[in-house]
């Protein structure tokens, strides 16, 4: 059988590209990853002894250096502390739900580091981080009487005792927990 000229394909093209010749899904799971330090086990399974080790590699004038460089940059506590935490799982010094358990502690110590040396930084990457999709006391309420109207019996009941001991606020805002039932 002959093969014509649009039949054959140069070997490495992207036309020669078998599109199902990939692996499956959790094929990973059925190779040995012992090559890789991130296979094997960590070096500390304590958050205690990887958040220790980890400041102690910060301390250091090298590393403490680079890391103000970096903060008079602008750039965010949280994008060095996860850069470190990443960096410090490829080497297999911990697993990834140890660094979740230390991040928080490191960023703070990063940006206390800071504030010694009288360095300005951003602690989020956003400037909105904390403020963002904040929710107001009344969408709290109305989604806890719509979700768990248990809970929000209970503290209209509380609320109510209390106004009845005399304790009622002075002036009633105009949208808040005690006047929202009367609006539905």
């Amino acid at each position: 059988m002959a093969e014509t000229d649009t039949q054959i394909l140069r070997r490495g093209s992207t036309e020669n590209i078998d599109q199902f010749a990939y692996a499956p899904p959790g094929h990973s799971l059925t190779v040995d990853n012992s090559r890789w330090p991130w296979g094997k086990p960590p070096k500390h399974a304590d958050p205690d002894d990887a958040l220790d080790e980890a400041i102690d590699s910060i301390k250091k004038p090298k590393t403490r250096g680079e890391l103000m460089k970096l903060l008079l940059l602008g750039v965010s506590v949280e994008v060095i502390v996860e850069g470190f935490l990443l960096e410090s799982f490829q080497k297999g010094k911990f697993t990834p739900d140890v660094a979740v358990l230390i991040k928080p502690a490191l960023g703070m110590f990063i940006a206390d580091m800071a504030e010694d040396e009288g360095i300005p930084y951003r602690l989020f990457e956003n400037d909105d981080a904390m403020d963002k999709d904040e929710m107001d006391d009344e969408t709290f309420f109305r989604m806890m009487k719509q979700n768990n109207p248990q809970m929000f019996g209970f503290i209209r009941e509380k609320i109510n005792a209390q106004i009845r001991e005399g304790n009622a606020p002075k002036e009633l805002e105009e949208a808040n927990f005690l006047n929202m039932g009367d609006s539905e």
